[in-house]
């Protein structure tokens, strides 16, 4: 049987998933400069959620998880919540960032580490090749999704990449790096107020981001006094 792909993002779909009123002019965008350029290649590999339904996910995102597999996520998601220090919460992340980065599939794992491979080595063409072959095998699984993401933004394709983290966004609605990468995207287009609220959802899934911390009280100077 073949798998669904999550239906196309689109101005409407990335205002439903973050609440950012985004312009219809956002897109092509220009060079992602800031938050994005400071974000490693793996950091973008993984996702971010929205404060409102951060506990758990849609139903109809979890018939595409393995009940295992939802259940570890959403204890992990808790505990991280409640995490006193930036030690606890880093190694929380860390866990939630290695079961992500597992699609259940022996085949989809053993090409995601050809890709990382050919990511490291700096061969983007073969490696968005690879990551566009696993979409296509494992259209449900975020990480496909969220790494190219990332080659997107490498390859100055921002367009592209925010549509690529609205679909890693649709299936893992707790995909707070991905929430960040949309968060940057914005403040890159001079969009702020959008942007920060954005940012904000993805501090209230993981309070210990201690740089988006200080990008919202930047962004909350820079807005404060503005028609939001």
């Amino acid at each position: 049987m073949t798998k669904k792909a999550p239906a196309p993002p689109g101005l409407f779909r990335i205002r439903a998933l973050t609440g950012a009123k985004v312009r219809p002019n956002l897109f092509p965008m220009r060079v992602v400069s800031t938050l994005i350029a400071s974000l490693s290649v793996a950091a973008l590999i993984a996702g971010a959620d929205w404060p409102a339904r951060a506990q758990t996910t849609s139903p109809e995102t979890q018939t595409n998880q393995p009940a295992g597999r939802q259940k570890i996520l959403d204890e992990l998601f808790e505990r991280l919540a409640k995490a006193q220090d930036s030690d606890e919460a880093r190694g929380l992340t860390g866990a939630i960032l290695r079961v992500w980065a597992r699609s259940g599939s022996d085949t989809a794992d053993l090409l995601m580490e050809r890709v990382a491979t050919l990511m490291r080595q700096k061969d983007l063409k073969p490696a968005q090749d690879l990551l566009d072959r696993l979409i296509d095998i494992e259209p449900q699984w975020a990480e496909a999704w969220s790494r190219r993401a990332s080659m997107r933004f490498l390859g100055h394709d921002h367009s592209g990449a925010m549509e690529d983290l609205v679909h890693v966004l649709t299936l893992e609605p707790r995909h707070f790096m991905a929430l960040v990468g949309v968060g940057a995207i914005l403040e890159s287009e001079d969009n702020h107020a959008q942007a920060l609220r954005v940012f904000r959802r993805a501090l209230e899934i993981n309070p210990q981001l201690d740089d988006i911390r200080e990008k919202i009280e930047k962004l909350t100077i820079e807005v404060d006094g503005r028609e939001i």
